[in-house]
C-alpha cells in the first residue's frame, strides 16, 4: 500500500494539574489496613488516592472514557466500586490497583452505589431510574428494580432484613422486599427531589435532605409475620414462597386493612431538624457506627450532629425525671414518666458547623476508637480538606489537619506556553500561574496573580509575561518565583500577547480598540546593584473595535489582528500601513496562527468553522467544519503545515493546511477545552479544560493511516450505536417492577459471536468425524484424521472441549445477556454439549446457571420440540444428581471449615490465658523485688 503522505499518531501521555474532580464524591479508604489516612477521590476519568497526611497521591485506578459519577469502598476495604457516566460499573482492588469485576446495566450516570453489610451484593442507582442489584461473589447482575421516574440519588441496604431503601428526585422514597423483588412501600411526605437519605439508631430511624432547610425523621417499626397457628405445615409453606396461592383469609384481611402496605415495615414521620442552610441538601451522610450524621448545601459550611444512643437517651430521660419529681412532687410517677419525654432535637443534638475554605462537592468521615472524627471535605475549587474533631471535647471544634492544594489551580487555566527547551510548561488561571516540569509533571513554581488571559515565556527562560483581564502585564522571575513588576498596558482586558521572531519585544491587542508593541529592556532595580529586565512601550495601533488576537508572520513583515467585527487584518509591521483583510467568518475569530513559511494564516471561529488563507492575496484556500461549538485555540505545529484546533465540544483536532484532512481527534476532556500548546520540537501537546485537568499528548513513532483512522471510527459509532438500541425482549416477562440486570453491549454481541463461531465448528468437526468414520470403514483401514488448526492451538482438544473452553471465557456478568442474543437455531446443540459436561460433572455451578437461564427465555420453543424431550429429560437426571453431589461437597467443606475455626478460637483463648497468668506472675515478683528494695533501704 502506497503511501502519499505519512503522519505520526499523538496520544495521551499524562493527566495532571488535578486533585479530584467535582463530580463524583470523595471516599475515605483503607490502605495497608489504616483507616483514616488516605482519601479516594474522582478525576476526570481515573480514581486519585491520596494520602492527606504526606499530601501525595498514592495509588490511580485508571479509568477507561467515560467520567467518574460515583465512589463507594467495600465494608472489608479491600475493593473500591466505582461508577461511571456512561452507566458501567468497575470494581478496583486496593491491593493492586487492578480491575476485578465490571458490570454493565445502566443507560446513563451512575449516581448511587452501596455494598451490604457482608460486601457480597451491591446495589446501584442511575439517572435512568433504574435500581440494580449486583452478586459480587458470582460477578453477575440480580435484577433491575423499576419504580422511580426520575434519577435515583440514595441507596441503602437495611442489615435486619432484606430490605432495601432508595430515595429519587421524583421526591418519592420506596421500600423494597429483595425476597419478592417489588416496592411495598412508598413514603410521599416531601414537596421537592429527596437528595439525601440515612438510617440511624441501629436502622430504627430512617432521615431524610430534600430541596429546603428541613431533616425530616421517620420511626422505623419492623412488623414480625403473624403465622395462623392451627395452619398445617404444608400450607405455610406454600404460603410463604413468592408467587405460590396464598390464603384467602389473609388476602381477605389484607382487602379489609385500610394500610395493606404496611406488611414488613411501619414507617412515620416524627418530625424534622432544620438545618441552617437555606438551601437544598447535596450529601448527606452517617459514618459507620450511625453515631454521626452530617449534611451539606450548595455553601461552605458542613452541619455536623450527633445521634444519642439508647442507653444515653434512658439517662437523659432519668435525670428528666429526678427534676421533674422535685418540682412536681404531688403528681404520680406513673404521669411524670408519660408527660416527661425526650424531643427530637434532644436525641439528634448539633455539634458544630465546620466552615470550609471553598464551596462543598462532597464529604466522608471516620469515627476512631477514641472519639475523635475524621472528616474528608472534597470542594469544588479542586481542593481536599482534611479536618480532625474530638467529640469529648466540652466545646468540639474543628481543626484542619491537612489540605491539598499544589496539585492544581483553583479556578480554570485559560492560558498556557512551552518553554524554549520543551522541558517547562506555564498555566495561568484566576489566582496563579504555576511552572510545571513536563517530564516529572511536578509543580516547581506557585506565583500569585490577577485573572491571566495570556501569556509566554520570555526568551531566556529565566522570566514570564501575563496579560490579565483588568489590562496589565506582569512579568515574574522564575528562579526567586517573585512578581518583579506590573504595567498598566490596556484600559480593557488584554486578550492576546505575541512574541516576535526576533526576539527583542513582543505585541498586545485589548479590549481597548489597541495594539502596542513593547520591547525588553535592561534597567537599574532600586534594591540591587544589578539590571533587571523591564519592557518599554514603543508605539500603538488604534483600531475600530476590540482586538481578540494578534499574530506576527514568522519574517516579522505582517501583523495580523483579529477584530470583533469577525474580520481578520493583516497590517505591515514597520509601517503599519493596513495590506489586507479576511472576511468569511459569521461570529468573531478568536485564535489564529501563520504558518512557519508565512504562506498560510488558518483562524478559528465562535462560528465553530476554521478558515484557511493564503497570506499572499488573502484567498480563503477552504473552509472547514472543525468542532460542534466555538474554536478557542489553534496553533500550527512548528516546520509543518499540519495545526491543532481546541474547541469547547471538550475535542481537540489535528488538520493538514495543505490537503484539507481532518487527522486525528485527541479524546480525553470532559468539558470545554479552553487553551493548547505546542512545544517548539512539536513532540509535545498541553490542553487546560473545564473540568479543571491540564492534559499531555505525546507524538509517538506508530505511523497514522487516514484510511484506518476512518475505519476506526465508523467502528466506534458502530458500537455506539449497538449500546443505544431497544434491549432484547425476554418471552412471557413484562416490563413490570422487574427486569434483567444487564444491558446489550458491544461485548456481549462479541461473546455471542464467539459462542456460535464454537458451536459451528463443533458442528463441522462432528460431520467431518462421521464422515471419516464412513471412509475408514469403506476401506477397511484406518486413515488420519485431518486435525483442526484451532483446536491444535488448544492442546489438540475435542470440539465438545473447545466449545466448553469459549463458553468458560465469557464474563460472568455478560454471560446472561450474550445468550439472550444467541438464536434459537444453536441452542439444541448447547442443551446436547450441557448434558455432556454436567455428566462429566466439569463446571456444574456455571453450566446450571446458563442452562436455566436458556430454559426460562426458550421454555415455549424447547417444549414444542419433540427432539429435545429425551435432552431435557437426560439433563433432569444429571443436573439433579450432579448438584446434589455439589451440594454436600460444598456442606462437607463448610462443616471442616467451621471445625478448623473452633479449634483455631480455642487455642487463642488458651494462649491468650497463658499469656495473662505470665503476665500476672511477673508483676507479682516485680513488687516483690521492690518491697524487698524498700525493706533494705529502711
Amino acid at each position: 500500500m502506497g503511501l502519499t503522505r505519512q503522519y505520526l499518531r499523538y496520544g495521551p501521555a499524562a493527566l495532571f494539574g488535578l486533585v479530584g474532580s467535582a463530580r463524583g464524591n470523595a471516599a475515605f479508604v483503607a490502605l495497608r489496613g489504616e483507616r483514616g489516612r488516605c482519601v479516594a477521590v474522582p478525576a476526570c476519568e481515573h480514581v486519585f488516592v491520596w494520602d492527606t497526611r504526606k499530601g501525595e497521591k498514592v495509588l490511580i485506578l485508571k479509568g477507561l472514557k467515560q467520567e467518574v459519577s460515583c465512589l463507594c469502598p467495600s465494608p472489608d476495604g479491600l475493593h473500591l466500586a466505582v461508577g461511571y457516566e456512561d452507566g458501567s460499573i468497575r470494581v478496583f482492588s486496593l491491593l493492586s490497583g487492578e480491575v476485578t469485576i465490571t458490570f454493565n446495566g445502566h443507560k446513563t450516570a451512575v449516581t448511587a452505589l452501596q455494598y451490604d453489610h457482608l460486601g457480597g451484593r451491591l446495589v446501584s442507582g442511575s439517572k435512568d431510574t433504574d435500581v440494580i442489584v449486583w452478586d459480587v461473589i458470582n460477578e453477575s447482575g440480580l435484577y433491575r428494580l423499576r419504580g422511580h421516574k426520575d434519577a435515583v440519588t440514595q441507596v441503602l441496604f437495611l442489615k435486619q432484613k432484606n430490605l432495601l431503601v432508595t430515595s429519587g428526585k421524583d421526591t418519592l422514597v420506596k421500600w423494597w422486599d429483595l425476597d419478592t423483588q417489588h416496592c411495598f412501600k412508598t413514603l410521599v411526605g416531601h414537596r421537592t427531589e429527596v437528595w439525601g437519605m440515612a438510617l440511624l439508631s441501629e436502622e430504627k430511624r430512617l432521615i431524610t435532605g430534600s430541596g429546603d432547610s428541613e431533616l425530616r425523621v421517620w420511626d422505623i417499626s419492623y412488623i414480625p409475620e403473624v403465622k395462623d397457628p392451627d395452619e398445617p405445615e404444608s400450607k405455610k409453606s406454600k404460603g410463604s414462597s413468592p408467587g405460590v396461592e396464598e390464603n384467602t383469609e389473609d388476602i381477605e384481611t389484607l382487602e379489609l386493612d385500610e394500610h395493606p402496605e404496611e406488611r414488613l415495615v411501619k414507617c412515620s414521620k416524627v418530625g424534622s431538624i432544620m438545618r441552617e442552610g437555606r438551601d437544598r441538601v447535596v450529601t448527606l451522610a452517617t459514618d459507620q457506627t450511625g453515631k454521626i450524621l452530617a449534611c451539606h448545601g450548595t455553601d461552605a459550611v458542613l452541619e455536623v450532629f450527633s445521634v444519642l444512643s439508647e442507653e444515653e437517651i434512658q439517662k437523659k430521660l432519668e435525670k428528666k425525671m429526678k427534676k421533674a419529681k422535685k418540682k412536681n412532687k404531688q403528681n404520680c410517677e406513673e404521669e411524670l414518666e408519660r408527660s416527661v419525654e425526650l424531643s427530637l432535637q434532644e436525641e439528634i443534638q448539633r455539634v458544630t458547623n465546620i466552615r470550609a475554605s471553598s464551596k462543598i462537592k462532597s464529604f466522608d468521615l471516620i469515627l476512631s476508637p477514641k472519639g475523635e472524627l475524621k472528616i474528608a471535605l472534597l470542594l469544588q475549587n479542586n481542593i481536599i480538606e482534611t479536618y480532625n474533631l474530638n467529640l469529648l471535647a466540652q466545646v468540639p471544634q474543628a481543626v484542619r489537619a491537612s489540605r491539598i492544594t499544589i496539585g492544581g489551580h483553583r479556578s480554570d487555566v485559560r492560558t498556557l506556553a512551552f518553554s524554549s527547551d520543551n522541558i517547562a510548561i506555564l498555566s495561568a488561571a484566576a489566582e496563579s500561574v504555576k511552572i510545571w516540569n513536563r517530564s516529572t509533571l511536578q509543580c516547581i513554581r506557585t506565583m500569585d496573580c490577577e485573572y491571566a488571559l495570556c501569556s509566554f515565556f520570555v526568551p531566556g527562560d529565566r522570566q514570564v509575561i501575563v496579560g490579565t483581564k483588568t489590562g496589565k502585564l506582569q512579568l515574574y522571575d522564575l528562579a526567586s518565583g517573585s512578581l518583579m513588576e506590573t504595567v498598566s498596558a490596556h484600559e480593557g482586558a488584554v486578550w492576546s500577547i505575541a512574541l516576535s521572531p526576533d526576539q527583542h519585544g513582543f505585541v498586545t491587542g485589548g479590549a481597548d480598540k489597541c495594539v502596542k508593541f513593547w520591547e525588553f529592556e535592561l534597567v537599574k532595580d532600586e534594591s540591587s546593584v544589578q539590571k533587571r529586565l523591564s519592557v518599554k512601550h514603543v508605539r500603538v495601533l488604534q483600531l475600530d473595535e476590540d482586538v481578540l488576537c494578534v499574530r506576527y508572520s514568522p519574517n516579522q513583515k505582517l501583523l495580523a489582528v483579529s477584530l470583533l467585527d469577525c474580520t481578520v487584518k493583516i497590517f505591515y509591521t514597520d509601517t503599519l500601513k493596513f495590506f489586507l483583510s479576511l472576511y468569511g467568518h459569521k461570529l468573531p475569530v478568536l485564535c489564529m496562527d501563520i504558518s512557519y513559511d508565512g504562506t498560510l494564516i488558518a483562524t478559528g471561529s465562535a462560528d465553530r468553522n476554521v478558515k484557511i488563507w493564503g497570506l499572499d492575496f488573502g484567498d480563503c484556500h477552504r473552509s472547514l467544519f472543525a468542532h460542534d461549538d466555538s474554536v478557542m485555540y489553534l496553533q500550527f505545529v512548528a516546520k509543518s503545515h499540519l495545526f491543532f484546533t481546541a474547541g469547547k465540544d471538550s475535542k481537540i483536532k489535528q488538520w493538514d493546511a495543505d490537503k484539507f484532512e481532518h487527522i486525528q481527534t485527541l479524546e480525553g476532556h470532559h468539558q470545554e477545552v479552553w487553551c493548547l500548546a505546542l512545544s517548539p520540537n512539536g513532540d509535545y501537546v498541553v490542553s487546560a479544560s473545564h473540568d479543571k485537568s491540564l492534559r499531555l499528548w505525546e507524538r509517538t513513532r506508530e505511523p497514522l493511516v487516514l484510511e484506518e483512522e476512518r475505519e476506526m471510527q465508523r467502528e466506534a459509532e458502530y458500537e455506539e450505536s449497538v449500546a443505544k438500541e431497544e434491549q432484547p425482549v425476554v418471552p412471557g416477562e413484562t416490563q413490570g417492577e422487574t427486569g434483567l440486570a444487564g444491558k446489550k453491549t458491544i461485548e456481549t454481541i462479541k461473546a455471542a459471536e464467539r459462542i456460535m463461531e464454537a458451536i459451528e465448528l463443533y458442528r463441522e468437526e462432528m460431520a467431518k468425524l462421521a464422515e471419516h468414520k464412513a471412509i475408514c470403514k469403506a476401506a477397511g483401514k484406518e486413515v488420519p484424521f485431518p486435525v483442526n488448526p484451532i483446536l491444535c492451538a488448544y492442546g489438540n482438544i475435542t470440539p465438545s472441549a473447545y466449545v466448553l473452553e469459549v463458553f468458560k471465557k465469557v464474563k460472568s456478568s455478560e454471560l446472561e445477556e450474550s445468550l439472550l442474543v444467541l438464536p434459537f437455531s444453536y441452542v439444541p446443540d448447547l442443551l446436547r454439549l450441557f448434558n455432556e459436561y454436567i455428566h462429566l460433572g466439569s463446571d456444574v455451578e456455571l453450566l446450571c446457571r446458563a442452562l436455566l437461564f436458556l430454559l426460562k427465555i426458550h421454555f415455549g420453543q424447547i417444549t414444542s420440540n419433540h427432539m429435545l424431550v429425551t435432552v431435557i429429560e437426560n439433563l433432569k437426571k444429571t443436573t439433579i444428581s450432579r448438584v446434589s453431589e455439589t451440594r454436600d461437597v460444598l456442606g462437607f467443606n463448610m462443616a471442616g471449615l467451621q471445625y478448623l475455626k473452633r479449634e483455631i478460637e480455642a487455642k487463642d483463648e488458651v494462649t491468650f490465658f497463658a499469656d495473662a497468668t505470665d503476665r500476672f506472675e511477673e508483676k507479682k515478683r516485680k513488687r516483690k523485688k521492690k518491697e524487698k528494695m524498700i525493706l533494705a533501704m529502711l
